[in-house]
């Protein structure tokens, strides 16, 4: 399954990084169907984000996948 979402965001990495951003797979829960990913770049500061997230993100991901259930995304920690 992590493949299939990796080539999910692969096809929508070409967008995001015509903006100034891209996006990192962090995990794929197959048992709950959630995929988080990072947001980096422009995208990780934009407030437009949620919306790039839901609509565009997990749009995509979850037509090539649809085992899954919701994308969200996680922010690094700060050290």
């Amino acid at each position: 399954m992590k493949e299939k979402v990796e080539k999910a965001l692969e096809s929508i990495r070409g967008y995001l990084q015509a903006d100034g951003g891209d996006i990192e797979l962090v995990e794929v829960d197959e048992t709950e169907g959630i995929v988080k990913v990072k947001l980096t770049g422009a995208c990780g500061g934009c407030p437009m984000s949620q919306m790039t997230l839901q609509m565009g993100v997990e749009r995509v991901v979850k037509q090539h996948v649809p085992e899954i259930k919701k994308v969200v995304a996680v922010q690094d920690l700060p050290e």
